[in-house]
């Protein structure tokens, strides 16, 4: 599945009256690359961050080396939480508001409680 395909997928929240097949994977997904704490720690940086971030930028607040943040970075852009820009050999990321706004919905069960 393409990272288009996961946040275009990702719209239903919780409570819509069905999910199909294809949203709950996607949703499943996106769950799946944040249960990680080194990438919920990502999103955070970014978050309270109101330029997009070189990667290099990251290694020192998580404690990790450049590899391993990178690919934290990749799983994040794969389901469309982060986008990526490239400017010479440094990649720079930032989140994908609208991404995160449907995360928002999705997680938001409040609409499913009696």
């Amino acid at each position: 599945m393409s990272r288009e395909d996961v946040v275009a997928l990702c719209c239903a929240p919780l409570a819509a009256p069905t999910l199909t097949d294809a949203e709950i994977d996607a949703a499943a997904a996106l769950f799946k690359a944040l249960a990680d704490p080194h990438r919920v720690r990502i999103l955070h940086l970014l978050a309270t961050s109101s330029e997009p971030v070189c990667v290099c930028e990251l290694t020192a607040p998580l404690g990790l080396a450049q590899p391993t943040v990178s690919h934290h970075l990749k799983k994040l852009v794969a389901v469309g939480l982060l986008e990526r820009e490239q400017r010479g050999t440094w990649a720079y990321f930032s989140l994908n508001r609208e991404a995160l706004d449907r995360l928002a919905a999705l997680a938001d069960l409040r609409g499913a409680l009696p």
